[in-house]
């Protein structure tokens, strides 16, 4: 991928070699005119770059079409399905407010205990080295379980978390659409899982004038899928009959279809930017505004920032040129 040079024949210095120092990620942004650190990173130039690696690659394609499922992704698979299972195993329990319930806490600290050889199964052994910088994101990527929140800096260290995987080499190239496809729409339902589990509390939400309660990236990266699209518009989406008929094959009509479960009330009310987005003529351009938005709301928001965390993978050294 963008960030693995490792991985291509012709390119004989893989970004991490075996002598590499591995670090346990920390907060470096700790004031607002720290922002000006974040924005120089080479963090910053690396995730973005991630992300729109990644949103160029599904351009068009759908979430059944065919791609190449490595090893790596299937153990991915297993610690997700894990995660999952653990679910199951702490039911909430009873507690008289209605939000942020309380099991979240017992099911979070199993994963703050595991987290590190859940990921060490995952790395190929000359990377077991990367385990514990790498494991920081996972337990980031979860929800707080102070607030038992959840908002998109959580979802940032989880595509965090896979872009760390790519520069150690443990994910490929050729991967591209099984990190979206599979292992991040696995996470997705994970995620919606806990949320409705723990009735978690949306992190820093902005109400009705934000994107979603919880996520942002399946936006950007669903809107990349229907670019082109022969018949689909985005006045499409709010109508509830397309979304049933076509949620298994997009990523953006899988959000839709949750927030229909979710909320009650017209969608013009509940959702309004998306409400919006509907009206804009075409995918291309609500791709571009997408990541142009998730970069100013999320990406450029202090609240949301200061939880991110800088290692050796991720670093907050100034981007080289």
């Amino acid at each position: 991928m963008y960030a693995v040079p490792g991985s291509t024949p012709e390119d004989a210095t893989p970004e991490v070699t075996a002598n590499f120092t591995f670090m346990v990620p920390k907060k470096e942004i700790s004031m607002v005119p720290d922002m000006g650190k974040w924005k120089r990173s080479q963090a910053y130039a690396d995730y973005m770059g991630f992300i729109l690696t990644l949103n160029e690659a599904l351009k068009g394609k759908k979430l059944t079409c065919e791609y190449k499922v490595s090893e790596t992704v299937e153990k991915l698979l297993d610690l997700l399905g894990t995660l999952d299972r653990w679910i199951n195993e702490t039911p909430p329990v009873d507690q008289p407010s209605r939000f942020g319930n309380k099991a979240y806490r017992t099911w979070y600290a199993k994963l703050d205990q595991e987290a590190e050889a859940l990921v060490a199964a995952v790395l190929p052994a000359d990377r077991q080295a990367a385990a514990p910088e790498i494991a920081v994101y996972l337990k980031e990527s979860v929800g707080n379980s102070t607030r038992i929140d959840y908002g998109t800096g959580h979802e940032a260290a989880f595509a965090a978390f896979l872009c760390c995987l790519c520069k150690v080499g443990a994910l490929r190239v050729d991967d591209q659409l099984a990190i979206v496809f599979k292992v991040f729409n696995r996470y997705l339902h994970v995620m919606r899982k806990l949320q409705r589990t723990y009735r978690m509390e949306p992190a820093g939400s902005q109400g009705v004038w934000g994107l979603d309660d919880f996520q942002f990236l399946p936006f950007i990266w669903g809107s990349s899928q229907f670019i082109d699209h022969p018949t689909l518009e985005p006045r499409h989406f709010i109508d509830e009959r397309v979304v049933n008929e076509h949620h298994q094959d997009y990523m953006f009509l899988e959000c839709i279809k949750f927030i229909n479960e979710m909320k009650t009330g017209p969608f013009a009310e509940h959702s309004n930017q998306l409400w919006n987005i509907s009206a804009v003529p075409t995918w291309s351009k609500v791709n571009q505004g997408l990541i142009r938005m998730y970069k100013a709301e999320c990406l450029e928001k202090f609240p949301v920032i200061q939880h991110f965390k800088f290692g050796s993978l991720l670093s907050i050294q100034p981007m080289t040129s």
